[in-house]
C-alpha cells in the first residue's frame, strides 16, 4: 500500500509540469482596487488570496500558476465577490476566459468592466454592410440543436448575376462583430472588402456560431476521456447534409470542393483539419490557425489513410505561433509531413515565433491565408 501510495505521488508530480501566467495590462475602471482571479483551479472562490493579481513592473499585474497538468482551465476576474465580477463594457455577463493548457502559457487580459462599475459606452457593432445573421436558430438535426448563422457576402453580389465560392468558418461569433467576440474578432469582412477589389477574387463567408458547452465536442471528431463523447462527425455532416444545401440553394454559389473551403482556429482548426481529410470530396481549401491536436491524436492516423482524387490539388493552409507553448508547433510540423508526402496538396505554412493563440493574431494572419486560398 505505501508503495502505491507513492507511486501515484510520483505520478502526479510528473504530470504538473506546466505553468499559466495570467496578465492584466488593462482594467477600465476601478484600477486601484486588488483584483482576484476565480476558477476552476480554485473552485471558484471570488476571494481567494493565493489567487490575487501581484504587480509585473509599473502598468502590469499577474498570477502565476506554478506545476499544473495539461487541460483546460476557466476563469473569471473579480475585485473579491461575485457582485464585483467583470462583466462587458456596457455591463452585460461575459462567458468564462477559457486557456488550454499543453505547455507554459501567457495570457494577456484586458478588464472592460465590473457587475458594478462599468463604463456606459457601449461596445460598438463593427460589422461591415455586408454581413447579415441569416438565423439566429438554424435547425442542426444530426445534432438535435439550433445554431445563429451568419454570412458575408461580397460588395458587387446584389448587382451581379456571378457565381462565388464559399468558405464556412467555425466559431461564427468572433469572425465579424466586437458586439459578439469578448476576446476580439478576427475583421473576416474588413479584411475582405479590402482584399477583394485588389485580387478580382471574391468569396462567400458562412460564419457558424460555435455551441459554447458544446464546443470541445463539436469540434473534436474522437472521444475523449475529459470531455466526452466527440460528436465532430455529426457536426461535420450537418455542414454538408444541411447548411451546404440551404447556402447553396438561397444564394448564387459555385459547386465543387475547387469552390468550397473551411477554415478555423484553435479546435476549430481540428474539425477543419478534419473536414478536408475525410471529406475531400467537398472541401478542396482548409485554412488551419493554431490547431488543438493534442487533444486528439487520432487525426494523425487519419490523416495518414486520407485518399486525394485529381483532378485538382487540394490547398492547405497551416499557422502555428511559437508563444502558443506545448506541442502546437512540433504537431503542426508532423501534420505538414504527412500532408506533404501524399504530393496531391499544396501546402503553405507559417510558423510566427511570437505568435499567441488568439483572435488578434489570427485576424493578421487571415489575408495571408485567403490570398493563398483563392490563387
Amino acid at each position: 500500500m505505501v508503495i502505491v501510495l507513492i507511486t501515484n505521488s510520483f505520478s502526479l508530480l510528473v504530470q504538473a509540469q506546466y505553468s499559466l501566467r495570467i496578465m492584466v495590462d488593462k482594467v477600465a475602471t476601478k484600477g486601484a482596487d486588488d483584483i482576484y482571479v476565480a476558477g476552476s483551479f480554485n473552485n471558484w472562490n471570488p476571494k481567494s488570496e493565493a489567487h490575487k493579481l501581484k504587480p509585473f513592473g509599473t502598468t502590469r499585474r499577474g498570477l502565476v500558476l506554478k506545476d499544473i497538468p495539461a487541460g483546460q482551465y476557466e476563469f473569471k476576474f473579480t475585485r473579491g465577490s461575485w457582485p464585483t465580477v467583470e462583466v462587458t463594457g456596457d455591463g452585460r455577463e461575459i462567458p468564462n476566459r477559457i486557456e488550454q493548457v499543453n505547455g507554459d502559457v501567457v495570457q494577456t487580459c484586458q478588464v472592460a468592466g465590473w457587475k458594478d462599475n462599468f463604463p456606459d459606452k457601449p461596445i460598438p457593432n463593427t460589422a461591415t454592410p455586408q454581413v447579415s445573421v441569416m438565423d439566429t436558430a438554424f435547425a442542426m438535426p444530426q445534432l438535435n440543436r439550433t445554431r445563429r448563422i451568419s454570412i458575408y457576402l461580397p460588395k458587387g453580389y446584389a448587382t451581379s448575376a456571378k457565381k462565388y465560392p464559399v468558405l464556412y468558418m467555425n466559431d461564427g461569433q468572433n469572425l465579424f462583430n466586437l458586439q459578439t467576440a469578448p476576446y476580439g474578432e478576427w475583421g473576416v469582412d474588413e479584411s475582405l472588402d479590402s482584399l477583394q477589389p485588389l485580387l478580382k477574387k471574391e468569396c462567400i463567408v458562412v460564419g457558424i456560431d460555435h455551441g459554447n458547452n458544446y464546443r470541445m465536442t463539436e469540434y473534436n471528431p474522437y472521444d475523449n476521456a475529459k470531455y466526452g463523447k466527440g460528436e465532430g462527425k455529426q457536426y461535420l455532416n450537418f455542414i454538408i447534409e444541411t447548411l451546404k444545401p440551404y447556402i447553396d440553394k438561397q444564394y448564387r454559389t459555385s459547386r465543387g470542393p475547387a469552390y468550397t473551403y473551411i477554415a478555423g482556429s484553435s479546435m476549430g482548426g481540428l474539425i477543419s483539419t478534419y473536414a478536408i481529410i475525410t471529406r475531400p470530396d467537398v472541401f478542396g481549401g482548409a485554412g488551419i490557425f493554431s490547431p488543438s491536436y493534442w487533444i486528439a491524436p487520432q487525426i494523425f492516423d487519419d490523416a495518414q489513410k486520407a485518399v486525394i482524387k485529381k483532378p485538382f490539388t487540394h490547398q492547405f493552409y497551416f499557422y502555428a505561433g511559437g508563444q502558443e507553448g506545448g506541442l502546437v508547433v512540433p504537431d503542426l510540423r508532423k501534420m505538414e509531413t504527412i500532408i506533404e508526402a501524399k504530393g496531391a496538396y499544396h501546402l503553405q505554412s507559417l510558423v510566427m515565433p511570437l505568435g499567441k493563440h488568439n483572435e488578434a493574431t489570427w485576424q493578421k494572419i487571415f489575408p495571408q491565408f485567403y490570398r493563398f486560398i483563392t490563387q
